[in-house]
């Protein structure tokens, strides 16, 4: 049950240790990267509290019984991931049970939640899948609506436990919805965002810091000021963990940096670029097309991935050939043989005929040579060309980004769609002036 030694938190700091203990073979030889220090740590920091370790464990007993018995010993909320399923090698509730000193109960209600979800699938539920319905005789159970290992809850010694299963779309509605709002009630965290967060696109992080210090200057060092980049994006955000500053006075530092930013401000929190443009599409009533050569689908996916993205999607084309470009996009072939399929010349095209194509009111293109092979002395492997179509003209420009073929791709897709975002927000203002940077076209 509840210990008393658990007290609510002040408003604007947590102070308790938080552990998280990541259990996997797979993370370890490296099969899977572990999103869930990311995400996991990301809840928690927005919520006031900083994850003190993370340490990632084999699936052996002896492993984890040892680890958890450090990290409960020095923890006030030890979180694991992973280990509660069905199989021979998911031991973790077996293994905490033993530290705890508790016993495992069986739970029919679970039995009934996994035999439900099998028949939904029409399959027919083996007998290991029993191991997932004990729970532990003095905690509870956390719900899984989207897999059969649900999650458990102990608060003993004053000290909370939190087991959660592996799969990422398992794990992180049950952190949002249940966690959070739980280790909030014992006041173990903020019941709101402890920061505020500004994004912005298009300026570095030094360059950022420089643009906003006369405002951050005035507040000394009752204002915490934190930076993380991305590529193509800088987030900063703004706190008082002193509460030498109330949460309205903070955001109002922030409202002030937002002004002096401009089109360099793209959003408060930590929606992508391509979400930020696909509210202002809607917001205008207007529709979007891409077409992609290098980036493959890429550009095309960001928009996909939103919620309700076809009230201002079109949709896209991926066109490696010549041919296909002629055939899908219209491009001239004398086009194509005067300029190359790397070019501004064909960027444009491809962005118009996207547009006319889908019937789309923008368009985006993407061609270039993202590496490691190809590029010619005129346009290295690095060398990207962009294009936006608009109601009021089509304009492509001339971009070289060093790296990876990853790197060179992303970085390709995160400047068309902050090219993009900054001509809605110009459209969005009254301006009918498009960002033309780069050849006309």
């Amino acid at each position: 049950m509840v210990s008393e030694n658990i007290a609510p938190a002040p408003d604007n700091v947590v102070s308790k240790r938080y552990e998280l203990i990541t259990l996997g073979d797979e993370l370890l030889l490296g099969l899977t990267a572990n999103g869930h220090l990311t995400f996991i740590g990301a809840q928690l920091g927005r919520h006031g509290v900083l994850l003190q370790r993370n340490v990632t464990i084999t699936d052996e007993a002896d492993a984890i019984v040892a680890q958890f018995r450090e990290s409960w010993a020095r923890a006030d909320v030890v979180i694991t991931t992973g280990g509660l399923g069905p199989t021979c090698d998911d031991r973790t509730r077996e293994a905490v049970a033993a530290v705890l000193g508790q016993q495992l109960v069986f739970e029919p209600g679970i039995v009934k939640v996994i035999e439900e979800r099998f028949a939904r699938h029409g399959r027919k539920m083996t007998d290991n899948n029993l191991k997932q319905a004990f729970r532990f005789e003095h905690g509870e159970v956390l719900p899984n609506a989207n897999g059969t290992a649900p999650g458990l809850w102990v608060e003993q010694d004053g000290k909370v436990l939190v087991m959660l299963p592996g799969p990422p779309n398992e794990l992180q509605p049950m952190f949002s919805e249940q966690v959070v709002p739980r280790l909030a009630k014992l006041g173990l965290l903020l019941d709101r965002e402890a920061y505020v967060q500004i994004r912005t696109a298009g300026l570095g992080e030094s360059a950022l810091e420089m643009k906003l210090q006369p405002i951050f200057a005035r507040h000394g060092d009752a204002l915490s000021i934190a930076f993380c980049a991305h590529q193509g994006q800088v987030d900063v955000r703004l706190s008082s963990p002193s509460g030498r500053l109330s949460i309205a006075e903070v955001e109002s530092i922030a409202a002030e940096c937002v002004k002096m930013l401009g089109e360099d401000f793209m959003c408060y929190g930590a929606d992508s670029l391509a979400k930020v443009a696909g509210d202002l599409l809607r917001a205008q009533e207007r529709t979007l097309a891409v077409a992609e050569t290098a980036t493959g689908g890429l550009l095309a996916s960001e928009f996909t991935g939103i919620c309700g993205a076809s009230k201002f999607f079109a949709g896209g084309c991926v066109c490696y050939s010549n041919e296909s470009k002629m055939q899908l996009l219209d491009v001239p072939e004398c086009l194509l043989e005067q300029h190359g399929a790397v070019s501004a010349e064909n960027a444009a095209a491809m962005a118009l005929g996207a547009a006319e194509r889908l019937g789309a009111d923008y368009a985006l293109a993407i061609t270039g040579f993202a590496g490691p092979c190809g590029g010619t002395n005129e346009n290295p492997v690095g060398t990207i060309y962009i294009a936006l179509h608009t109601p009021h003209g089509v304009w492509s420009k001339k971009l070289h980004y060093p790296g990876p073929r990853a790197t060179v791709n992303r970085r390709a897709v995160n400047a068309a769609l902050d090219w993009l975002r900054r001509e809605l927000v110009r459209t969005h203002s009254g301006s009918t002036t498009a960002v033309r940077t780069g050849g006309c076209t």
